[in-house]
């Protein structure tokens, strides 16, 4: 495609599209996209068109009509919810930022806390039996152990969970 041709084309593709798009329910950026794609494969097969602005014209309708097909296809779940998100980049980045930040909070605790954590954290659900057996200790001084772990980790990660906006 040449440079010329994209620089002639390009304000009637944005008018075009831009007014089309509203009548199909798309975006004016999704059918100029749609466009510029047509006349990159017609132009590897048929190459340019004899009259562009026409072509050009025909191609955004052609796409809006599609379009509008295509929502007139879909049809919503009604008892299946979309999915929320939770796979999704941006949340599977954030909840591993996060694991890794609770992680090294647990490593920096004091005495026998980093262990006990990380066995309460385990995927493998230890009881208090296993996790006392595992640690040395009485099943009995389990809990308020836990308690002060749980509180040391909670000042660890104070500062890193607060908001960093003005505060007052």
């Amino acid at each position: 495609m040449t440079d010329d041709l994209v620089a002639a084309l390009r304000p009637l593709l944005v008018a075009e599209a831009s007014a089309e798009a509203a009548a199909c329910g798309a975006e004016p950026g999704d059918l100029e996209q749609a466009v510029w794609l047509r006349l990159l494969e017609r132009l590897g097969s048929h190459g340019p068109p004899t009259d562009p602005p026409g072509w050009l014209r025909r191609a955004v309708r052609s796409e809006a009509r599609r379009s509008r097909r295509t929502a007139r296809r879909e049809q919503p779940y009604e008892n299946e919810p979309a999915d929320a998100g939770a796979g999704d980049p941006e949340h599977l980045a954030l909840t591993a930022a996060r694991h890794r930040a609770l992680r090294a909070a647990v490593r920096r605790l004091p005495g026998r806390c980093p262990r006990l954590v990380a066995a309460l954290l385990s995927p493998e659900d230890l009881t208090y039996r296993e996790i006392a057996g595992e640690l040395g200790i009485s099943q009995g001084s389990l809990g308020p152990e836990r308690s002060r772990c749980l509180g040391c980790l909670r000042r660890l990660l104070t500062p890193e969970v607060a908001a960093r906006g003005a505060r007052g």
